[in-house]
């Protein structure tokens, strides 16, 4: 088993900054590749963004490239998200989440991959 706590929402206007945190226990932390998801109201919950093991390899989607950066220490057994220029659009609960399987970074886009997830932390972006 594995318990994620994301910490690092609130509300922020546009153009803003936020880091999130989620910081992960139970399990060999490198072992597991960890995204980000977040869930608009009356929306989906879509992928936002990934790191390899090592975190030496990331995917971002599209909405996000150029503005997220996720990163992670396994020394500390954390996996962040640092959102820059943030937009209205960007509004949403942010989850973090851990897969244990094995395979390309670019491949860990659904979330059905994903094993365990976090209680989710709200970002509010106003204009």
């Amino acid at each position: 088993q594995v318990q994620l706590v994301e910490s690092g929402g609130g509300l922020v206007q546009a153009g803003g900054s936020l880091r999130l945190s989620c910081a992960a226990s139970g399990r060999t932390f490198n072992s597991l590749r960890m995204g980000w998801f977040r869930q608009a109201p009356g929306k989906e919950r879509e992928f936002v963004a990934a790191i390899s093991r090592g975190g030496l390899n990331t995917y971002y989607v599209d909405s996000v490239k150029g503005r997220f950066t996720i990163s992670r220490d396994n020394a500390k057994s954390t996996v962040y998200l640092q959102m820059n220029s943030l937009k209205p659009e960007d509004t949403a609960v942010y989850y973090c989440a851990a897969c244990s399987k094995l395979g390309p970074i670019a491949t860990a886009t659904a979330s059905t991959l994903y094993d365990y997830w976090g209680q989710g932390t709200q970002v509010t972006v106003s204009s």
